[in-house]
């Protein structure tokens, strides 16, 4: 009697310990998971939205790298050209005010004010309609090549990709200085004020770029080696004028020799 008792009481045991794991096993692995496994709250990613109301092609979503640099360039072509054409005829304005005064001509009142109001918008405006001051404006009211332009665009804007360009209209990088001017960059060192601006049609960024080249200080070199192929009788290529953009990024020299790198690569593209 005591034999078959320790007999069913080791088979008790012997039963219990191959099941334990199947009773409690789960269980126990539950509450490590719970204590080791703090709760993670997801953040919904914050869209930004744009500052503008122009609809603009999906860039991104182009994964054929023909297709895409036709597309951004069928883009940009047009305001770029509009610009080079508002340029050419105020130059042409100013060309025909020199030749008049060169040959003691009188200019009628409607050309003085032609000319005034170039000199306004380039910075002219104290100045007196002469020779000289006609003379200096041409070295600034020039066209811009727009293979230059449409690679630019495609360099600072990522193809149309970025989020300057996406949020703002800002294809070429343009800084503006006053708070809540633009857009804040995510990487701004510390302590810096610029923001990167905000436009509101293609045009007008494509317009505010031509401003930038024709009259800011930092592109001088540009404007002279414009002036010295017009002096020559040479075309205006991209290539050429590209060597007066070294201030217009940090990277020097490497930024003009990838521009002229993007420029070889592209030329099938420019006059589609």
């Amino acid at each position: 009697m005591i034999k078959k008792l320790r007999l069913i009481l080791f088979t008790i045991v012997a039963i219990t310990g191959l099941l334990y794991p199947f009773i409690w096993g789960d269980q126990e692995q539950s509450v490590q998971v719970t204590e080791s496994t703090p709760e993670q709250v997801v953040k919904k990613p914050v869209v930004e939205k744009p500052r503008h109301n122009v609809k603009l092609p999906d860039f991104a979503q182009v994964t054929d790298i023909k297709k895409k640099k036709s597309q951004f360039f069928n883009f940009i072509r047009g305001p770029v050209e509009k610009a080079n054409s508002r340029v050419r005829d105020q130059r042409a304005t100013l060309e025909i005010a020199l030749m008049m005064i060169q040959h003691q001509q009188a200019l009628s009142t409607t050309q003085e004010q032609k000319v005034e109001d170039i000199f306004a918008e380039y910075g002219f405006a104290d100045e007196e309609i002469s020779e000289l001051s006609l003379q200096q404006a041409l070295r600034r009211v020039d066209v811009i090549p727009k293979e230059l332009v449409m690679m630019q665009a495609a360099n600072e804007s990522a193809w149309g990709t970025s989020r300057f360009a996406r949020i703002g209209l800002n294809f070429f990088g343009q800084w503006c200085f006053s708070e809540g001017c633009g857009l804040v960059p995510n990487r701004r060192n510390q302590g810096a004020k610029h923001e990167v601006a905000v436009y509101q049609s293609v045009q007008e960024a494509v317009d505010a770029y031509f401003y930038n080249i024709n009259t800011h200080n930092a592109y001088r070199e540009l404007r002279d080696i414009r002036a010295e192929l017009r002096q020559a009788q040479q075309p205006l290529t991209a290539k050429a004028l590209a060597y007066g953009l070294m201030s217009y990024s940090e990277r020097g020299e490497a930024y003009i020799e990838e521009l002229h790198a993007m420029i070889d690569h592209n030329k099938a593209y420019f006059d589609e």
